[in-house]
């Protein structure tokens, strides 16, 4: 099948050359950063981690996020997610890739990696983190190539693929929840010391996930010619609407007992990120213009004539996805670390080499997502779905 992606139109070998450029740049200057060290990035003492364990933090949410088509179409027979469900699985393929290569660009020096494997440690988050996303990376990529193979060759997938898809949907929760747990398993970081922050993350990645597969089938049908169905999108746009209801409501729940409690371990992160602390404010616009984006995006997605309105759709999921990255991939983590457990106020911004290498990175995944997509495409248009 994947000679179906070594072919295509004048358009698509022009994006993939400039992925591979962005890809190219961003690579130059990751080698900079592997002979100089992590001191080209923003991070510091107090802050020892930025942009990328952000960035990674919101990508395990949109590959978690493909739980959402596996359930209704495996479980609850919902048939008309079958033009869909592979799309879902590739992107979790193409997030989690991401994910792995931020966590590379982290650790500055990539042969730490393996420290995880030579010095396993269960009581360690990361030991459990590796285990969950490589497992989960794995079944996407045997689930969703087998499904896609059955479908050409117009015969059931492989039995042994069954248990796997049952299997991949307890694991999906199981990525966001370690993360989760990675920050609130911290006692010293009050901003991530709460119950309620694994089904926050989750309750986010239900809403960014789909919404950024609903904005990826309108290029789909757009520039390949291949529309995954508007009852099919109209269902995941009403998923969008519950993810980014409880994800609004978990937030108010944080805020209700760090301001009713008064404990300043809770509320100076809070009152940092909102409305600044000690003169420092640099992601109070940003903060605010999340929350802005998506109660936005709740009250256009709530009215049934807006959201069946698809260029209205369309702009509520941008709203969505750009307010939640700005939650999880700008605020989560600096939030948490301002001010350092000793009430200081220490600022991070990331740096230029660090917004290049992660662009990169994104590129990365963009070329992934476009190759699987392009193997998907072809296949169900070969079948005549």
């Amino acid at each position: 099948m994947l000679e179906k992606a070594l072919r295509g139109s004048k358009g698509y070998w022009v994006w993939l050359l400039a992925l591979l450029a962005v890809i190219g740049v961003g690579f130059g200057v990751y080698l900079r950063q592997l002979n100089f060290g992590l001191g080209i990035t923003g991070m510091s003492r107090d802050v020892s981690w930025g942009f990328y364990i952000a960035q990674f933090t919101f990508l395990v949410g949109v590959a978690a996020s493909a739980v959402m088509l596996v359930i209704p179409y495996y479980l609850h027979d919902y048939k008309k997610f079958g033009k869909i469900t592979v799309l879902g699985e590739f992107l979790a393929v193409s997030s989690v890739i991401m994910c792995l290569l931020f966590i590379i660009a982290d650790l500055g020096q990539p042969m730490r990696l393996f420290n995880v494997l030579i010095h396993p440690t269960p009581y360690s988050m990361l030991f459990w983190d590796m285990i969950v996303l490589n497992g989960y990376l794995l079944l996407n990529i045997v689930i969703g190539w087998n499904v896609l193979d059955a479908e050409r060759n117009d015969v059931p997938p492989p039995q042994w693929v069954k248990p796997l898809i049952y299997l991949s949907i307890p694991w999906a929760i199981s990525i966001h929840t370690v993360t989760a747990f990675l920050y609130c398993g911290l006692p010293g970081r009050g901003f991530w010391l709460t119950a309620v922050l694994a089904p926050r993350f989750l309750a986010s990645a239900f809403a960014a996930g789909p919404a950024f597969l609903i904005l990826l089938a309108f290029i789909v049908r757009k520039f390949a010619n291949y529309d995954v169905g508007r009852e099919q999108i109209q269902t995941l746009a009403k998923i969008v609407t519950y993810g980014a209801i409880a994800n609004i409501f978990f937030f108010l729940c944080e805020v209700f007992v760090a301001v009713y409690s008064q404990i300043p371990e809770h509320t100076a992160h809070l009152q940092y990120l909102f409305f600044g602390l000690e003169g420092h404010g640099v992601l109070v616009p940003w903060m605010w213009t999340s929350i802005f984006l998506m109660i936005t995006a709740i009250i256009l997605l709530v009215i049934p004539a807006a959201r069946k309105n698809e260029a209205v759709l369309g702009v509520a999921c941008v709203a969505i996805f750009v307010g939640i990255w700005i939650d999880k991939g700008l605020g989560m983590i600096s939030g948490g670390f301002i001010p350092n457990p000793l009430h200081h106020v220490r600022e991070y911004v990331p740096t230029v080499p660090e917004i290049m290498i992660t662009i990169a990175i994104y590129a990365t995944g963009f070329l992934i997502l476009t190759i699987l997509y392009k193997v998907v495409v072809g296949v169900k248009q070969e079948t005549g779905e």
